[in-house]
């Protein structure tokens, strides 16, 4: 997080901008702390960046409410801002009218898939917050891990979800959060270490036309749902 003093030297202004590392904070995803979650949640509300575990790769969010945040997730994933199409991590399916439109047989296929490692893309409604205006789109998320669903729960607001990607040219995905500390600790405010996440990224299904179509399969089993 950078943190900037103001002085003068010799009659002149000057500014330095120090640098901090991101705190690095240990979970346990079958049993969450309430402090450290509430350290968290103080973070997102700040309009910090975290990183995080779900039920497949680690990702990268902040409050979905808070513009400068997002655009700050955009810059580092080195995306455009204002073309960049994040999806959202919710509590559970009850404010999912809030951020989408959602036919009876899709909302019945979202229960049987949720918590799991899916994706739904929905159409999104004009009640977005300013940081998803124009967007046509959303995806969905509602990860089987205790950590994001208890975060977003005591913010009281969805946080962004863009996946922790690896420079290796094999690997796509870090799985080990000392790495990922490595790797972020001067991009972002906190790094949660709750052991080593999955390699393997959730499966995408559009919802979006007359029929659901899988965009990409990742660990969540079509078989189950449909």
């Amino acid at each position: 997080m950078p943190i900037t003093r103001r002085g003068t030297a010799n009659s002149l202004l000057w500014i330095e901008t120090e640098i901090m590392a991101a705190e690095y904070i240990r979970i346990n995803p079958s049993n969450p702390d309430s402090k450290s979650l509430n350290r968290v949640v103080d973070c997102l509300k700040a309009g910090g960046v975290i990183v995080y575990p779900t039920d497949t790769v680690y990702g990268i969010g902040c409050d979905m409410e808070n513009v400068k945040a997002v655009e700050r997730v955009a810059r580092i994933r080195e995306m455009d801002p204002k073309q960049v199409n994040f999806a959202i991590i919710c509590h559970n399916l009850s404010h999912l009218s809030s951020f989408a439109s959602v036919g009876t047989n899709v909302f019945k296929m979202m229960k049987k898939a949720f918590p799991g490692p899916f994706t739904f893309l929905l159409k999104a409604n004009k009640k977005l917050p300013s940081s998803f205006q124009d967007r046509r789109s959303i995806g969905i998320r509602i990860p089987d891990n205790e950590i994001p669903l208890q975060i977003v729960e005591k913010l009281g607001n969805p946080i962004i979800t863009t996946s922790v990607h690896d420079d290796d040219t094999i690997i796509d995905y870090t799985t080990d959060p000392s790495a990922i500390y490595e790797n972020f600790k001067d991009k972002v405010d906190i790094v949660i270490d709750a052991g080593f996440g999955n390699n393997i990224p959730s499966t995408i299904i559009a919802c979006t036309g007359d029929d659901p179509v899988i965009l990409r399969q990742g660990l969540g089993n079509v078989d189950a749902i449909f």
